[in-house]
This record gives C-alpha cells, structure tokens and sequence, in this order.
C-alpha cells in the first residue's frame, strides 16, 4: 500500500477573479486522523468539494494511494473510496425518503440490481448497517420525521456503507449529544486503526484533543500550520488559523435591569419537573445542556412554535401565549432558530433579502418595497459582523457556511425587539467568527432580554451575564457569570446532579 492515501500537490481554485485556494500542498496517510482547521472563508469547504469532485481544481494535481485522482463527479469519487459526510446534513440525506432507502440508495442505484426492490431485504441491510453506528430509529421512518442529530448519523451511516478508504467529515458533532458523538468517535478509532484516513474539519477544540493525530491550519486559501509533534500544540493551530494570537474573551456582567418575561411553573414534558426563570433587560442570559435537554423545546416555546404543557408566561407585564410566529415577531420577541438550512436560509434570495424578509413591511412604503432602506440594512449588518461578500447582492449559497450563520444572527439583531432568542447561534462558525458575534450580541442587549442556548460550556462563558443548565427538561443550575464553581456547572450539564427544587425557586430571580 502507498504510504500516503492521498497527496495534493499545487491545488488552486478560483471562482472568476476570486482565488480560493492558493497553491495547496498536503498529504493525508493511512491510520491517521487530520484535524483541519481555518476561519469561515479560509477554503475548507471548496477544498472539500474538490476532493470529493464537486469542483475540478483549477491547477494542481492528486493522487490517490499513488494513482492520479480527478473525479468529475461526488459519485466517482465514492466509487474509489473517498466518502464526503458535508456540514449541511440534508447533502447527505433525502428528507422525503424513510431511513431504510437513504442507507441504502447508493447500493439501489447501481447497476444490475434490476427493476423491483425486496424491501424486506433492504430494511434488514439497513436495520444492520444502523445498529453498526449506534442509530436507533426505525428504518421505516421518514427521514423529514427525524430531528437534527438522527438526521446527521444516517448521514453518517450511509457514508459507512461505501467502506471508505479516505473519509472526510465536516463539523460531524455540530448536532450531536455527547453519547452520540462518543459512538462516532469509536467508529473513527475503528476506521483508523483499519487503515482508513480520516480528514475531519472542526472548530470544536473539545473534538480535536479527543479525535486528531495532528492538526492542519488553513488561512486565506493556504495551508498555513502543519502541527503533529505530540503533543499537539492546539494554541500554535489556532494561532496559525487566524494569523495572529487569541485573547481571552473578558466578560464584565451587566447590570440587569426590568423584567421582559416570566416564565412560572412551565412544564415541557409530562415526564419533566416544573420550572420557573424570569428575563431581564440588558441581560444576556446564556442556557446550555447536552442534546436532548430540552434547550431548542424551550427555544420553541418562548417564540410559539409549541405550547407547554402547563404554566404561565408574561412578557412585559402581559399575558403572553402567541398563536403563530407572525404574532411573536409583532410582540419583539424574535427567534434565529437552530436549523439554518430549514428553517433560517432563503436560498433562493440574495444576502439582502435573506436579511430582511420577516420586516418587509419596515422596508416598504404603500405597495412597493424600498430596495434602497434594505441595501442599508444589509450594508450595515456586513460591516457590523464582518460578513465575508462581494456585494449585498450575492446569493446567499455563495457565502461559506459560517458566513450564512452570520446572516442569519444578523437578520434579528438588525430590528429592535424586546426578547431575543438565538437557538446555537455559533454552530458551524469558527472561533473569531464567535467571538465577533458574541461581540455584538452584547453591544446590542441594551434594551432587551436575550437568551442564548449554547452546547458548549465555553460559549456560555464567552457570552454571558448569566448560565442556566437544563437536563430533562427543566432547569437544574443558574449561575452569575463570575467566580463560577466549574465542577458544578458541568456537574449539572452531565445531569449528575439533581438540583430541581432548589433551582425551581431560585430562577424567578436572577443569581446573586
């Protein structure tokens, strides 16, 4: 076997005048893991897409295990064992299919299975192929049925069925609870110590210390830091990433002020504890907890989307209990859900639109929109987030995955409201990318109370006035963001403590 399963030599790609990858030189070997990292717009995704044959290169070449390797198409590419699970779980999914046929539509489709199906046959395939993964659905379910995390481990498991000989994974755990992503981290330990290397791009340090053998750093379309002296040296990676050195995000908790909402004796779950947490003006308000916590039911709740099963909420002294989302927004209370691709990003809309959709009315005078009050909007949310664009008139595919969340963040801080919440708001962006929207979150919360549900305890920490923990559906911890007891805060987010009662009261105001 060559001692390289892939060599890229010279690799550039350019959309028109825009170069994106710049003379990239990189070897991946077998039994390894490459973590890959770079700031939202360094070239990541579009040197994905041309190892997986999505994009020809413009110059350069590969080779694979020693052979050239210039795949026209993903499908060619599959077929000498490069396998691509993307960061947008749906390019790895068909939602209007059941999980079976996902898993197994790439075997389906090649020649000579004939013209009938024994779904029998296929299901228990699939039924296999799931349980190798640690998937516990029934394959018979539609994968549209499915919430975000399952959706992304049938991504997962259908790369597996191709016995991938280089597997590359972009942002894998970005939806996935700590039991999930601890199963993909032992399958990733089986596939290396089979001989199978693995790229895998993440911004989440937590992953790269468990999972990668060395680090590569990528900036404006560069290979600009190769780490793989053990041990890894994690701050030289993001040091190189960036281009400069990273400071330690200082957070000086504000003084809340007025009470925005109130939430008494809410109950999500006919399983789950009631609870009850009061929202002021001027706070942030950051709440974390594994997967399956209850954080995006909350999210929901608070924006209309579901109704608790029991308990009362306020909003500015009012009974609140919105019909529809257009009543929500009518209220101020704004939602930048979870789901970009869902249920946030308008693809077919341009980064001006994208921004100002739920306010049209805002920007339109009798019967005609005011193109130009939009293009303001937009210009200043660019600039205020550093959105990587040409011009406010780019379609909002064109933008990296992190520059679309930017987006998106930016649609809702964009308007006055007086409860903002933001469901994962930094899933898929990097860590100046972070910082930079957590900056204006906080320039922006005067005036407003702001909820922020994060998976990371680190974000919290980056964001907050004040940290609530939920597991199981109700509240378990609140803590002011200063001198925090660390040991119980992730005491609390591994439910390992029970603390429902004490904080069912505590909650109504806010940690001392």
């Amino acid at each position: 076997m060559d001692s390289q399963a892939i060599e890229l030599t010279g690799i550039s790609k350019a959309f028109g005048a825009n170069n994106v990858l710049r003379g990239i030189d990189l070897t991946l070997k077998p039994g390894q893991v490459t973590a890959l990292m770079g700031a939202n717009g360094a070239g990541k995704s579009t040197l994905v897409k041309v190892l997986c044959g999505v994009h020809p290169p413009s110059a350069g070449a590969i080779r694979l295990f020693g052979k050239p390797f210039s795949p026209a198409t993903p499908s060619q590419a599959i077929a000498e064992g490069v396998v691509t699970v993307h960061q947008n779980i749906n390019d790895g999914v068909i939602p209007d299919l059941d999980v079976a046929s996902n898993l197994m539509l790439d075997q389906l489709a090649r020649p000579g299975k004939g013209l009938f199906l024994n779904r029998k046959a296929m299901r228990a395939q699939a039924r296999e192929l799931a349980a190798a993964m640690g998937l516990d659905v029934d394959v018979r379910q539609m994968v549209s049925d499915l919430g975000v995390a399952d959706r992304q481990l049938v991504a997962i498991a259908r790369a597996m069925a191709h016995k991938p000989r280089l597997l590359i994974l972009d942002e894998p755990t970005s939806s996935l609870s700590a039991a999930e992503a601890h199963r993909l981290f032992g399958l990733i330990d089986r596939l290396r110590n089979g001989g199978v290397a693995v790229l895998y791009i993440s911004h989440r340090m937590s992953d790269i210390r468990r999972i990668a053998d060395r680090i590569v750093s990528m900036r404006d379309g560069k290979i600009s830091g190769i780490f793989e002296e053990q041990p890894l040296d994690y701050k030289g990676a993001v040091n190189a990433m960036l281009g400069h050195s990273m400071a330690d995000a200082n957070i000086e908790v504000s003084q809340a002020e007025g009470v925005v909402m109130e939430l008494d004796a809410i109950q999500l779950r006919e399983d789950s504890q009631p609870f009850s947490l009061t929202l002021r003006a001027n706070e942030v308000v950051a709440i974390t907890g594994l997967v399956g916590s209850g954080k995006t039911d909350l999210a929901n709740v608070l924006f209309g989307l579901e109704k608790p099963l029991a308990g009362k909420m306020t909003l500015l002294g009012q009974p609140y209990r919105p019909d529809s989302q257009r009543d929500a927004i009518a209220k101020g209370v704004f939602l930048c859900p979870k789901d970009r691709a869902n249920n946030a990003v308008v693809q077919d809309f341009d980064i001006t639109r994208n921004l100002t959709i739920p306010f049209l009315r805002r920007h339109s005078g009798a019967v005609f929109l005011k193109r130009g009050s939009e293009r303001q909007t937009a210009r200043r949310t660019i600039d205020d987030l550093g959105i990587v664009c040409q011009s406010t008139r780019d379609e909002i595919g064109s933008l990296s995955g992190g520059n679309q969340q930017k987006v998106m963040v930016g649609r809702w801080l964009a308007e006055p409201s007086n409860l903002l919440v933001l469901d994962e708001p930094f899933q898929g962006v990097d860590i100046k990318a972070r910082r930079d929207i957590g900056q204006k979150i906080r320039e922006t919360s005067p005036g407003r109370a702001t909820v922020v549900f994060v998976a990371e305890t680190d974000e919290a920490l980056e964001i907050a006035d004040r940290i609530i923990v939920m597991s199981d559906h109700t509240i378990v911890g609140d803590h002011r963001n200063e001198g925090l007891d660390m040991g119980l805060l992730q005491a609390q987010v591994a439910g390992q403590i029970d603390s429902v009662h004490a904080v069912t009261k505590k909650t109504a105001e806010p940690a001392k």
